[in-house]
């Protein structure tokens, strides 16, 4: 794994984190979860431009959103007590499928 795939890793955390502030910040309304909202998007859009030195655009952009995508789901379903339908987890889960099918194909 090169060093961008860690540049798109922090990319990834700091999205994630960044999102679910945002669900803890209701709408903006609490400053703390505010702050934290920011500071975390910034931090992934500077890590996920450094990935993109070398990683092309599509396929870190599927593996960042994919990636964040499932993480923020299951963060939210234990988290914030959100409820996932079947359907809603098989999406999810064909989602995670492409990312793997992605990650394999690149070594």
């Amino acid at each position: 794994m090169t060093v961008n795939y860690w540049w798109l890793a922090l990319a990834i955390g700091c999205e994630v984190i960044a999102t679910t502030a945002l669900k803890a910040s209701d709408g903006m309304q609490h400053w703390r979860p505010g702050v934290l909202v920011v500071l975390g998007y910034c931090c992934a859009f500077y890590a996920l431009g450094l990935a993109l030195r070398t990683i092309p655009i599509g396929v870190a952009y599927a593996i960042w959103s994919g990636v964040g995508i499932v993480m923020v789901s299951v963060i939210g379903y234990f988290l914030f007590r959100q409820a996932l339908t079947m359907t809603q987890c098989l999406g999810i889960g064909m989602i995670a499928a492409g990312v793997i099918v992605l990650q394999s194909s690149d070594f």
